[in-house]
C-alpha cells in the first residue's frame, strides 16, 4: 500500500454508518464449529462488494483469535436491509452459526453499529496508505482548520 505522506481526512456527504462486526474462536481445538463461521464473512464481503446499491463502502479485517471486520455503509437502513434479506449471503450464515454453534460456547460473534451524522465525526490520517472511512469515501487534505471544523 502506497503511504501518503501529510495529513488526510474523510470527506463525507450524508451519513455514514462504522459497523464493527467479528467473531472469536472460544476453543481452538473445535475447528469445525469456529471454520465455517470464518469462511462465511469473505462471502458476505464479496457479496457486498460487488452490489454497491446495497450501501456498503468498505472494510478492514483483521485476524487473530477475536477476528474484526471493520464496516462502513451508506445507512443504518441499508445495513438492517441486508441483514434481514432472506436472499443475501447474511441470513443464511446467521441460521447456520444458530443451528451448528448456537449458546455452547465454542465460538463467540459480536457487532456494533455507530450512525455518524454529517459533520459529527472526525477523521485525520498522518502518513499512512488510504484507510478507514477516507478509504471507503474519499480522502482530502487536511488542514488543522478543517478537521477541528468537522466536529
Amino acid at each position: 500500500m502506497k503511504v501518503i505522506n501529510g495529513r488526510m481526512r474523510a470527506e463525507v456527504e450524508g451519513e455514514a454508518v462504522v459497523f464493527l462486526i467479528g467473531m472469536r474462536i472460544n476453543k481452538l481445538w473445535k475447528i469445525h464449529r469456529w471454520f465455517p463461521v470464518l469462511m462465511a464473512m469473505p462471502k458476505m464481503l464479496r457479496e457486498l462488494e460487488r452490489n454497491p446499491e446495497l450501501g456498503f463502502l468498505g472494510s478492514h479485517l483483521w485476524l487473530g483469535r477475536t477476528i474484526i471486520v471493520l464496516q462502513y455503509w451508506r445507512s443504518f437502513e441499508q445495513l438492517q436491509a441486508y441483514a434481514k434479506n432472506r436472499d443475501r449471503a447474511h441470513l443464511p450464515a446467521w441460521a447456520a452459526f444458530n443451528k451448528a454453534v448456537g449458546q455452547n460456547g465454542d465460538v463467540g460473534i459480536w457487532h456494533e453499529t455507530y450512525p455518524a451524522r454529517e459533520g459529527d465525526y472526525e477523521t485525520v490520517y498522518a502518513n499512512m496508505p488510504l484507510f478507514g472511512l477516507a478509504k471507503a469515501t474519499k480522502a482530502v487534505a487536511a488542514t488543522r482548520q478543517q478537521t477541528l471544523r468537522t466536529r
